[in-house]
């Protein structure tokens, strides 16, 4: 169980790394917001693997509040961005 866990956080290891690489070659500006509402999720989701590996039980409730964040921190960005396109 361990062992399937380790290749896991390693795959979704490298899956970040790709996302990054997709952040910084990205040119529009919501390729880039999408991107690194990716990331976010990816992270969450190695928040949640490393949870499993531990024997504390805290890293869900890092991983949920982490996911909410990232949620709120999206849509407010999206808004901003829509708010400027709207006003130039």
């Amino acid at each position: 169980m361990i062992e399937a866990n380790i290749i896991v956080i390693t795959l979704i290891s490298i899956a970040l790394l790709i996302s990054i690489l997709r952040f910084i070659f990205a040119e529009e500006i919501y390729t880039k917001i999408l991107a690194t509402n990716l990331i976010g999720t990816k992270i969450v989701l190695l928040i949640l693997l490393s949870g499993t590996l531990s024997i504390e039980k805290d890293f869900t409730d890092i991983a949920l509040v982490y996911a909410l964040i990232n949620f709120i921190s999206t849509i407010v960005i999206l808004k901003y961005y829509e708010d400027k396109e709207k006003y130039q």
